[in-house]
């Protein structure tokens, strides 16, 4: 049977050990973080001097230099990052211990009842390692939403940065940056300021990209913007010529505008192309805006903009020239857009052929369409409540993330609920396609108060991030990978803190040919090292 440290006076303090796992590699020595001494004890643990070997898998025999641990030696446990170790040999001038199976990299420390004296680090070994053919060292200096793979093999990334991989000290990289295959960057895009707000999704539509977030303006257009514009291939904003109305007795001149005459009262979290050519718009508005350039406005006597709202809540469709689209969730008679959710909604589109057209939303709420629905429910095509979703009473609290995977027809949910359908379900479910549970996935207990994004990927693996500090007993620093029955998947659990959230973890291959993941969000550490919202890392 594996032994587990239980000691809850020590348990309380491991969120210390991961704040010091992710101080600077360069660091050499750091301040004691436990109020209470270790001096009484006189266990001195040398935290400059590495362990020997300084890393290695489970199962390696380590010696640390320490000293004073003689008179404890029958009752002192001996952590991993906060993973209990079997200690060896305890001896005046060393402690040997072998390294657990579930151990992670991180500080080394030692406790006595519930005193903790802390050493140096130890890097753990596993199947996951940062990808050195990855080549954005220094990353994005805010978050990356959305990469958009081109025909010629380039990328536009987009997100609420301002600098990528320090390249935005020599001309600006708002929000929006064009990457070469390799994620170098590629310095071709005439974004000029690029956008003034973030920059949430971005798609290729006829020739031309559309990008949608939360932003007023672009380059050196900053009005007649809401959330959502049409970039020429360029990266420059699509413009179009306006007679705009003049008195009789003044020049007649044309006046520039964004071509793309759509946009919203709040930010644009999502925009899909529908199979049949339209688009599919979701986030946190309530109007849909547009504008009337060429007409006269009675309170003006020239240079009019009339902006006309209609009022459209969550979830919208668009013709291609920009125009609303009254077919989809609409009402005539009312000249309004249906109910939509009583709370804040999240989108996933289907693109798939098994689900085409479907909407899953997201959030945390209590109705749709003033219908009963908690916190999930899916669309059918034509934006009607599909009813052979059937999730029961569903997650009892809100959902943060919902990802579909096509090659295995499963979704995978996380949140702050704590049942699904009545049934116990902590933070994490796995979804059939018609809404059940799979109960095939049980996942263990997160020390957490929720979690914030999971992906399965194609064989089955799911990645998962929070802001826990523990998975099933096991020390685990906000990320872990999970196998498809919910256990620790093996060898991929020795990485050591993550701090942050991700927003995508997307399945490729190293430069070298390795199976790889590039994770992208809004973090700042992965594996104790420095990894600026965006990296690359390999799966053996």
């Amino acid at each position: 049977m594996k032994m587990r440290f239980i000691n809850k006076s020590i348990f309380k303090v491991l969120a210390l050990i991961f704040i010091l796992s992710s101080c600077k590699k360069e660091t050499k020595e750091f301040t004691e973080p436990y109020t209470t001494s270790t001096e009484g004890l006189g266990i001195i643990m040398d935290r400059v001097k590495p362990p020997v070997p300084s890393s290695g898998i489970a199962g390696t025999v380590v010696t640390v230099a320490a000293t004073g641990m003689m008179p404890y030696k029958d009752r002192l446990v001996f952590m991993f990052n906060g993973e209990k170790a079997e200690v060896l040999e305890v001896a005046e001038t060393h402690i040997k211990v072998k390294v657990p199976e579930y151990a992670s990299t991180g500080v080394l420390s030692v406790a006595v009842d519930d005193v903790l004296a802390f050493g140096p680090q130890f890097k753990v070994t596993g199947l996951i390692s940062a990808d050195p053919t990855f080549r954005v060292p220094s990353g994005a200096n805010g978050d990356v939403m959305q990469i958009l793979n081109l025909a010629d093999s380039k990328r536009l990334i987009v997100g609420r940065f301002t600098n990528y991989n320090n390249k935005g000290a020599v001309r600006p990289i708002n929000r929006i940056v064009s990457v070469f295959s390799d994620y170098s960057y590629d310095p071709s895009l005439k974004s000029g300021k690029g956008a003034n707000g973030g920059v949430n999704s971005i798609i290729e539509y006829k020739g031309k990209y559309l990008i949608a977030g939360s932003f007023s303006g672009y380059d050196q257009r900053g009005e007649n913007i809401s959330n959502l514009t049409m970039l020429n291939k360029n990266g420059s904003i699509d413009t179009m010529g306006i007679h705009p109305f003049r008195r009789p007795d003044q020049n007649d001149t044309i006046k520039y505008y964004p071509r793309f005459n759509a946009g919203t009262d709040r930010a644009i979290n999502q925009i899909h192309q529908t199979p049949d050519g339209k688009l599919l718009v979701a986030g946190g508005f309530n109007f849909f805006i547009s504008r009337r350039y060429d007409q006269p406005d009675k309170r003006k006597e020239n240079d009019s903009v009339i902006l006309d709202s209609i009022r459209i809540p969550q979830i919208l469709r668009l013709n291609a020239d920009g125009t609303l689209d009254k077919s989809y969730r609409f009402s005539e008679a009312l000249n309004e857009g249906f109910k939509a959710a009583n709370g804040p909604v999240n989108a996933f589109i289907h693109k798939d052929v098994r689900h085409q057209g479907k909407v899953l939303l997201y959030g945390k709420f209590t109705s749709f369409d003033e219908q009963a629905a908690k916190n999930i429910v899916r669309l059918n095509a034509d934006g009607t409540i599909d009813k052979t979703f059937s999730l029961g009473l569903g997650p009892d609290n809100a959902v943060q993330s919902a990802i579909y995977n096509e090659v295995l027809d499963r979704y995978v949910v996380t949140g702050l609920f704590r049942t699904y359908n009545g049934k116990a379900q902590e933070f994490l479910a796995v979804l059939k396609s018609d809404g059940s549970l799979d109960e095939s996935f049980v996942p263990k207990a997160f020390n957490a108060p929720g979690l914030n994004f999971a992906k399965l990927l194609d064989d089955g693996l799911m990645v998962v991030t929070g802001f826990f500090n523990s998975y099933g007993g096991v020390a685990r620093s906000g990320f872990l990978i999970l196998d498809r029955s919910g256990n620790l998947a093996p060898g991929y659990n020795a990485t050591g803190s993550f701090n942050g959230v991700l927003k995508d973890a997307i399945e490729t291959k190293s430069d070298d040919n390795k199976r790889a993941l590039l994770l992208i969000g809004s973090f700042t550490r992965f594996n104790n090292e420095i990894a600026n919202n965006i990296i690359r890392i390999v799966l053996e």
